[in-house]
């Protein structure tokens, strides 16, 4: 009964992602040698092939993060942190619908905005049962932020 419970938090914690980074990558492919060349960007920008391999590891630690709090004891608590964790997968996909496929820069920064806080409640809320899950998001919480000055960056150049 537990393998089948795990299995069935594993496959729901890489098929979400995994539909997450999808639907990123549709809303990208084209833009980042079309569009995203053509615009004005800060000389901090980094170079487009660094972005492909940061969001590979950053949604790998994702799908554990989010093994970890399906695999964690079932509460209220939990279950809050699960609609946050859903939520801000949503804005990220959202994000890149925005920015790269219909290459709204300022609505882009909105909803980045609200993905960062997202990222941030998730945090500090998984942190009361899974420290592991509240410490791996650490590092996507520090690229959106970076992404978030970057948007912002490109939305005065453009």
């Amino acid at each position: 009964m537990k393998l089948k419970k795990t299995t069935k938090y594993w496959l729901v914690s890489i098929g979400s992602v995994i539909l997450t980074a999808l639907i990123g990558s549709l809303a990208t492919f084209n833009a980042v040698d079309g569009w995203y060349q053509t615009i004005a960007k800060p000389g901090f920008s980094p170079p487009n092939w660094i972005f492909g391999p940061v969001w590979t590891i950053l949604y790998f630690i994702l799908i554990i993060v989010l093994f970890l709090i399906l695999n964690s004891n079932p509460t209220k608590h939990r279950q809050k942190v699960l609609n946050i964790f859903y939520l801000q997968l949503f804005f990220n996909a959202l994000w890149s619908i925005l920015f790269f496929g219909l290459n709204l820069i300022g609505s882009a920064l909105f909803v980045i905005a609200i993905l960062w806080f997202l990222i941030f409640l998730c945090i500090t809320n998984a942190n009361k049962f899974s420290l592991n899950a509240g410490w791996l998001m650490i590092p996507y919480l520090l690229w959106v932020s970076f992404a978030s000055i970057l948007n912002y960056s490109i939305w005065l150049l453009n």
